[in-house]
């Protein structure tokens, strides 16, 4: 039996491995941030590392823990997993004004497809 992308198993996986890059992304991200603010020559304000911490822990775990429950079949990773892709749409937005087009086309392209493979799955009865 062969798995198209109609078949909702197919695009619970998608959007588990989505959201699971997704998750460590965000916390490279804010690591990356964190060591170049302090190895930059530059006095960066503690109040700032902290709060690119904050963000990047909770941003990234909270989709770690989306794609949990879509891997457990439940939904409530569903509304995480919607609102943060569609900031990364608005944020693609930003990008795209900056003139960084390659940047912006393919974060919009990711952050749709997780939402189309999100909001498709339809939640099984207990």
């Amino acid at each position: 039996m062969a798995l198209s992308f109609s078949s909702p198993e197919l695009r619970r996986s998608t959007v588990v491995a989505l959201l699971r890059v997704e998750g460590i992304v965000i916390l490279a991200l804010g690591l990356f941030l964190i060591v170049k603010g302090l190895i930059s020559g530059g006095s960066i304000e503690w109040f700032v590392i902290s709060g690119i911490l904050a963000l990047a822990l909770v941003g990234g775990f909270g989709l770690l823990f989306a794609a949990k429950g879509f891997k457990a079949k439940k939904m409530y990773g569903r509304a995480p997993a919607v609102l943060a892709n569609l900031i990364a749409i608005g944020v693609s937005k930003y990008i795209f004004e900056a003139g960084f087009w390659w940047a912006a086309l393919p974060l919009t392209l990711y952050a749709a497809l997780t939402i189309y493979c999100a909001v498709s799955i339809i939640p099984e009865k207990n």
